[in-house]
């Protein structure tokens, strides 16, 4: 969707942002898990629980009935309400949904859980505003790939990270019904910029951004060359994704 020109958010570690080369992988990596779970959002009442900068909720108001975009940061939701005008921008606490009980049909959260202290506390609160038979759809970093071998988060914004068997088990003591549980990997062609840049593209953009130094120019332009297709979501070898995605059922 076309949006009015304002000023980008601060980059800051926290959320990816769309439009900065260097970030595209990120970017490209978030928006192929929205653009596999918008069918789900087909003439549907969303509520994106931590919407970010707001383009995946844009995304899915191309097919919402509505989609409101909820955020605990004011500059953040300030930012959404003024670049994203198809998005009902809220501004609130996900530990407490501002929603009355049984009123949404989906849920959004996608890459937000490893950040919340109280990862049950607000499942229990996705299954009091979803209607009986709404879904919500989480995505969020495999802690085996992300943070290989540690039981704290390598990204010092991540609270805790989850394996697949700990978000199954997350959603099901939540009430849920786990109808779907996949993996986001990279496809051929990120496969063989992986080859290409020392057996990693992810580890290659590390040490750049570790080491504060410029990008080399092959790194930058393959990062930037990035889509959206170049990523797969299947449920075959889950402990090897990149990224979890989860459909779960309101009983």
């Amino acid at each position: 969707m076309s949006q009015p020109a304002v000023e980008p958010l601060p980059l800051t570690g926290e959320r990816t942002v769309p439009g900065i080369a260097e970030e595209n992988y990120w970017f490209r990596r978030h928006e192929a898990a929205y653009l596999v779970l918008r069918d789900y959002c087909h003439d549907a009442v969303v509520l994106e629980a931590g919407c970010g900068e707001g383009y995946g909720a844009d995304l899915l108001a191309s097919d919402a009935r509505l989609v409101v975009g909820l955020d605990y940061d004011h500059l953040t939701a300030a930012h959404v309400a003024k670049a994203y005008p198809d998005v009902r921008a809220v501004r609130g606490n996900l530990a407490g949904l501002p929603i009355r009980e049984s009123t949404v049909d989906v849920v959004a959260n996608l890459q937000v859980i490893e950040h919340l202290w109280d990862q049950a506390g607000f499942l229990r609160e996705c299954h009091r505003v979803l209607r009986p038979g709404g879904r919500l759809l989480v995505t969020t970093p495999n802690r085996i790939t992300f943070s290989p071998g540690r039981d704290t988060p390598l990204n010092p914004f991540h609270t805790r990270e989850l394996a697949p068997a700990e978000l199954d088990s997350l959603l099901t003591e939540a009430g849920f019904t786990v109808e779907f549980l996949g993996g986001l990997c990279h496809g051929q062609r990120l496969a063989e910029l992986d080859a290409a840049f020392g057996g990693s593209l992810i580890d290659a953009q590390v040490r750049v951004a570790v080491a504060g130094t410029p990008w080399p120019a092959d790194l930058r332009a393959a990062v930037a060359d990035v889509t959206a297709c170049d990523f797969i979501v299947s449920a075959a070898d889950l402990e090897s994704s990149l990224d979890l995605v989860a459909v779960a059922g309101r009983p």
